[in-house]
């Protein structure tokens, strides 16, 4: 398999050249080598972080690929690669946000996001365009697999475009469940809270009530949020909030009698909301920062009220193996309800609507199957 290359010398790819500029290429295919292996790419679904690469507030500055959540076939695979990562060519696999040595103590650990050779530097989905062979992100026919890449297979029967929930899938288990549970936070019978009813928020929701949360309340903003606050109902939450026009605190404490023993927010460019999740933990809680603000401004939060109730505030950041496994494991089982959720597909000429449209552009058409002009889609897959 070593240098092998199939006729077809070009793959498509979707390149972020600038800010709101994504532009459909031909790029040279590269060979395999006997550590690296190529992956067809099936489905690719879209993060948040995604929409901010698109918009420019986290763009890097050199052009790159983006799509961090791959599914796809192994087209091609060396030898050392097949032994390393134990697939074969035909295989279906679910290609892991960051990369690992294995041998550094955080991989050995199993924390890749600390990888003494790669941690955040290079992860998929991020990494330029002009690194060698450039096929580093989803939005694209074909996906390198590096020397240091993870992959996981995916169970049979689990088509691709829902194999990618996996990933906010595995976020909303470790941010609303392991995290907490590290700290000393009790999940069984808690009341728990998250702000947010984004694909990750809807992930925590599922999460928590795995786990065993006795209540769990979500919240959310304006119509934008409407039919994922509907969402989050169909999948177990007992409370919904909008809180443009209730007070989610006197809400959970009419509905509990108290505040919430774990506050998960994965909410993004919202700085009131560590205020908010302040406010709503009752004393001795935990609060799971997930979601990133975009600045450094906290509107409305008073530190002392982290000392007086004696809270536990703690970030997560990412997906492990275990978290991808486990949430693979629940789609095929079928039986979170997490697996129905909506998805709205495009292909590589359409990705930049559907990125807009995600982003909160509501000058851009809605996309086919989001779900209405003010709906914006809950779950976005490119499919090359």
């Amino acid at each position: 398999m070593t240098g092998r290359r199939a006729a077809a010398d070009t793959v498509r790819a979707a390149v972020l050249v600038a800010p709101r500029r994504l532009v459909v290429r031909d790029l040279p295919r590269p060979a395999t080598a006997p550590d690296t292996g190529l992956v067809r790419v099936e489905a690719c679904g879209l993060c948040g972080t995604d929409h901010e690469q698109f918009t420019g507030e986290l763009f890097g500055g050199r052009a790159c690929i983006p799509g961090h959540e791959a599914v796809g076939i192994v087209e091609e695979i060396g030898a050392v690669a097949a032994r390393r990562l134990g697939v074969r060519e035909g295989d279906r696999v679910v290609v892991e946000v960051f990369q690992s040595c294995r041998t550094c103590p955080a991989c050995r650990s199993g924390d890749a996001r600390r990888c003494e050779r790669h941690g955040l530097a290079d992860m998929y989905g991020f990494r330029p365009l002009d690194d060698p062979p450039g096929l580093w992100g989803g939005y694209a026919t074909h996906l390198v697999l590096a020397p240091d890449a993870c992959v996981l297979q995916v169970p049979s029967g689990l088509d691709p475009a829902t194999a990618t929930l996996c990933n906010p899938l595995g976020a909303g288990l470790r941010w609303a469940v392991r995290v907490p549970e590290a700290v000393g936070a009790r999940l069984d019978g808690a009341v728990v809270v998250v702000l947010g009813p984004g694909v990750r928020g809807l992930a925590a929701l599922v999460g928590t009530r795995r786990a065993g949360a006795g209540f769990v309340a979500v919240t959310g903003v304006g119509p934008r949020d409407a039919h994922r606050l509907a969402l989050a109902s169909r999948l177990g939450a007992d409370l919904v909030i909008d809180v443009t026009g209730t007070d989610p605190v006197r809400a959970v404490r009419d509905a509990t009698g108290g505040g919430a023993d774990v506050v998960v927010d994965v909410t993004a460019k919202a700085p009131g909301a560590l205020a908010q999740a302040v406010a709503l933990a009752r004393p001795g809680g935990t609060v799971v920062l997930a979601g990133t603000r975009g600045d450094d401004a906290v509107p409305g939060f008073h530190p002392d009220h982290v000392v007086v109730k004696e809270l536990r505030i703690v970030g997560a950041l990412g997906v492990d193996a275990t978290d991808y496994a486990e949430a693979l494991a629940m789609l095929a089982e079928g039986r979170s309800g997490y697996e129905t959720i909506p998805h709205t597909t495009a292909g590589l000429d359409e990705a930049a609507g559907l990125l807009a449209r995600m982003a909160g552009d509501a000058a851009v058409p809605a996309v086919a199957g989001s779900g209405g002009d003010t709906d914006v889609p809950v779950h976005g897959v490119i499919v090359p």
